[in-house]
């Protein structure tokens, strides 16, 4: 793999860090977080089919060792739609 190239959890493709989603379990308190931090982390694409197969298997939370709130899949969820809107405003 190149270097910053990640892979998502879900579907295993791999793409450059910055074109996808980062959900970390920060080290030492062992909170989880979107998008910042410090600690293990883990990749999403930004596509809703990724994000929901992920949140149905427990893919995240096995990639992690710790278990995710619902509230860090509706920020993912939420920030998709976010760019979904913005890409198609500037088209």
């Amino acid at each position: 793999m190149q270097p910053n190239h990640r892979r998502c959890v879900t579907c295993r493709k791999v793409a450059h860090r910055n074109q996808l989603l980062r959900i970390v379990r920060t080290y030492p308190a062992g909170t989880i977080q979107f998008g910042h931090g410090m600690g293990r982390s883990a990749y999403l694409c930004p596509q809703l089919d990724c994000v929901s197969l992920a949140h149905k298997k427990n893919r995240l939370g096995r990639s992690l060792k710790a278990p995710i709130p619902e509230s860090i899949y509706d920020e993912i969820h939420q920030q998709i739609q976010q760019s979904k809107i913005f890409s198609e405003q500037t088209q």
